[in-house]
């Protein structure tokens, strides 16, 4: 009768082992599914939600250490779209703000702040140079000046006023020709040449356009002035 006993509490033992180990395979494969699940759903939801990327000032493709000023600035199409130009986020130039012109369009720029100063264009092909001299001459210590063509720039322009786009610190303005596309960023009292510059000649071979070169865009931070 005892040997009978311990024979039963033995079965009962063992059953409740396996009901115990049974239980846990359970509990471990609906916690091992909710897992799954939740995994899934995550993907799921990371594909269905669009990557934006981030946005920069002016759109450049990064953004501009601290104490800079970002830009992006381009020459006019032949002579049918104008020359824009983008300084901050803010819209110094364009056709739409209906404030650019056949010639050398220019912004000027406080060189601490960025805030626009002043915008002109001078019309190269039948203009006068003179007043263009003027303008030049006037330019203040410290100021950012951003140049764009559009059409023709440079038939009337001398020698006088190339000298004087010259100490704003650019390297092309003496090779500037009939319709050659330019884009310039330089300052009244810089030190030395600029490294924002392009220029392209008009070549009836290599026109992008009948007549005209293509277009120019240049993007970049320009260090603002310290002192």
């Amino acid at each position: 009768m005892m040997r009978f006993g311990g024979v039963l509490k033995l079965v009962v033992v063992v059953s409740v082992f396996f009901f115990a180990v049974f239980l846990a395979f359970q509990l471990l494969e609906i916690n091992m599914d909710f897992n799954l699940v939740n995994i899934f759903a995550r993907n799921a939801n990371s594909e269905n939600v669009p990557t934006i990327p981030p946005r920069y000032k002016c759109s450049l493709s990064k953004p501009c250490p601290e104490g800079h000023f970002a830009f992006k600035m381009a020459s006019g199409a032949a002579s049918v779209v104008g020359p824009k130009i983008c300084l901050e986020d803010n819209i110094l130039m364009s056709g739409v703000k209906n404030n650019v012109g056949r010639g050398v369009n220019i912004a000027l720029v406080n060189g601490k702040t960025a805030e626009l100063l002043k915008t002109d264009f001078f019309d190269m092909w039948a203009g006068d140079v003179n007043t263009l001299i003027k303008f030049l001459k006037n330019i203040e210590d410290g100021t950012v000046v951003m140049m764009a063509t559009f059409d023709d720039s440079a038939t009337k322009l001398n020698a006088e006023a190339k000298k004087l786009i010259a100490e704003l610190g650019s390297s092309s303005i003496n090779t500037l020709g009939f319709r050659d596309n330019w884009i310039f960023v330089g300052g009244k009292g810089i030190k030395t040449k600029s490294p924002f510059e392009q220029h392209i000649k008009n070549h009836a071979e290599t026109n992008k356009y009948e007549g005209w070169p293509e277009v120019l865009e240049m993007e970049g931070c320009i260090p603002s002035r310290q002192d």
